[in-house]
């Protein structure tokens, strides 16, 4: 869950992983082990990775994608939700 939802707003913002590592103040191994499972963040660190793709640490660390539902939308913007969608 949190790992799926850190590699994938690392990807949609573009940063590979040394430039999201210096960003949060972490090394890339450290920030690999994030995406790995092997390892979390401590809550300051979730705050500047929140803080840095526009999220709210709640949807960083629990946001569950699924296409029934978002129809395979990722981890919406801070302060953005997404009611439905309209297909014409």
């Amino acid at each position: 869950m949190f790992q799926d939802n850190l590699i994938s707003l690392r990807k949609l913002h573009g940063f590979s992983q040394d430039e999201l590592a210096e960003k949060i103040g972490v090394t890339r191994q450290t920030l690999s082990k994030y995406e790995t499972g092997e390892s979390l963040p401590d809550i300051e660190r979730c705050k500047r990775l929140a803080d840095v793709f526009g999220v709210s640490m709640d949807d960083l660390v629990n946001y569950e994608k699924t296409d029934r539902e978002n129809l395979g939308l990722e981890v919406p913007p801070k302060g953005k939700h997404v009611f439905g969608m309209v297909k014409v």
